[in-house]
């Protein structure tokens, strides 16, 4: 997919006077729009606007560059797979360049009704959900009060001010602060699966998304799902992508499990349904981009996808792009492995033997994705790979706003709490916290989910 052309450069922000980088959208130190005040400036020279302010948002005090979420790139040759490990177990980590293929199917169809447990906080009306529910369906859409609603008399007031109004893109009208986003901050929890979801500390908003559920197989063994999708910043809507893919593939796992099919076909076709969901947007980009995106070029919306199903013995995982899932066993003496291997520019270079590891990364190119979810993407291949581990231990499903501030196995493994499999939720919100400390230069998401499931914990709270 091509670049997204800049907007017009400035060389300081018209409202703190912060240099901005390269690339930026938005300030690094208060949040103010570039782009508009660029436009502002180019068809009014020398009056200089004033945009409105980000209210209540820890801002990075620290001057480095802002890295790009993702970059799109040409596609690899070849994706790599994940074979399930030796018979034996954990004994070794996970080879990332053992191969295994399977087809893409027709994806089945989501349903909205009689669904197991589940929370699906793809656009979570509440700022913290934490709930199990037993029966019927419990989705994170809610459609309270929030910073994009229509105009009329029933706007959400300034949480600042207290008297102006709310306009479409989320700022007073009266005082211009920007309003907190019903995004900007998700926790979610099931017995035995949590996640957690954070803006960072210098996006201006949330592009990341999350589903998890718990189900029944036809036996009546548990089953846990997560998916953790993450929007392609330089693309069109890629918090509607993220969400749309995040939603999607829940509800195809969801479906198909309970009846039967097998956990990696089940990733499969979810991945596709995922896929199907981002590509329906791209049929009214023109029409929502004007309302979501102002001044950006209608690129379609992207995102990467990344979902973990655990079951008694079993754990899959499938993936298309760089967010990650870790394994991190109870026994820290055990090694930890990294399940998945990253669609990128990186890894391609990695993979080829044209750079170490160390090299790669280092580079400005290392996030440049090489497989997505979007309308310009290019052959669809999802990866999927099964394995069957020797020890209880927990699945981190992630972005790359955790995984930057935690990139090896081991490095994941030293930041996940040693009870992280009888705490779900408190270890996602360790991790976010970990990001965060670190740094926060990108929207952070971790789904947290202890293998084995264990019985009962699919259902009831």
């Amino acid at each position: 997919m091509s670049q997204m052309p800049q907007p017009a450069r400035l060389s300081a922000c018209p409202t703190c006077d912060e240099p901005p980088q390269a690339g930026d959208r938005y300030c690094d130190q208060c949040g103010a729009d570039l782009a508009a005040a660029a436009a502002s400036a180019a068809q009014t020279p020398g009056d200089r606007p004033v945009p409105p302010q980000l209210n209540g948002a820890a801002w990075s005090p620290h001057p480095e560059p802002e890295p790009d979420d993702y970059e799109l790139a040409a596609p690899a040759p070849d994706g790599y797979e994940l074979a399930a490990p030796a018979p034996d177990g954990y004994g070794q980590p996970a080879d990332p360049r053992a191969a295994g293929a399977l087809g893409a199917p027709e994806a089945a169809p989501p349903t909205e009704t009689g669904t197991p447990a589940e929370i699906d906080t793809g656009v979570n009306a509440s700022t913290h959900t934490s709930a199990a529910t037993s029966t019927g369906s419990m989705a994170g859409t809610g459609t309270g009060a929030g910073p994009r609603l229509p105009g009329g008399e029933h706007r959400p007031r300034c949480a600042a001010c207290q008297e102006g109004t709310i306009d479409q893109d989320g700022y007073c009208e009266r005082c211009g602060h920007a309003q907190a986003r019903e995004r900007d901050h998700m926790e979610s929890e099931l017995e035995g699966i949590a996640a957690a979801s954070d803006r960072g500390l210098r996006h201006h908003r949330n592009e990341d998304a999350f589903a998890v559920s718990a189900a029944e197989l036809p036996d009546g063994s548990p089953v846990m799902v997560a998916v953790v999708c993450d929007g392609v910043s330089s693309a069109t809507r890629p918090d509607d992508a993220s969400a749309a893919a995040a939603h999607a593939a829940g509800e195809a796992l969801r479906t198909s499990l309970p009846r039967g099919a097998h956990p990696q076909q089940a990733m499969n076709e979810a991945i596709v349904a995922a896929a199907e969901a981002v590509n329906s947007l791209a049929l009214d980009t023109g029409a929502a981009a004007a309302h979501h995106e102002g001044q950006r070029h209608q690129n379609a919306p992207a995102c990467t996808i990344v979902s973990a199903v655990v079951t008694s013995d079993i754990l899959t995982i499938g993936w298309v792009g760089d967010s990650r899932a870790y394994w991190v066993p109870d026994d820290r003496t055990a090694p930890p492995a990294r399940l998945t291997e990253d669609d990128s520019w990186a890894a391609q270079m990695v993979a080829a033997g044209l750079m170490s590891e160390a090299e790669a990364y280092a580079d400005e190119r290392a996030h440049a994705i090489t497989g997505w979810l979007g309308a310009d993407a290019y052959e669809l291949e999802p990866h999927t790979a099964s394995y069957k581990p020797d020890r209880p231990g927990v699945v981190v499903v992630c972005t790359d706003g955790l995984w930057n501030y935690a990139e090896s196995a081991e490095q994941m493994a030293r930041a996940v709490p040693s009870d992280a499999r009888s705490r779900p939720l408190n270890t996602a919100q360790i991790l976010v916290g970990h990001a965060l400390d670190g740094g926060g230069h990108d929207n952070v998401t971790v789904a947290v989910v202890p293998f084995p499931a264990a019985p009962g914990r699919a259902g009831s709270a």
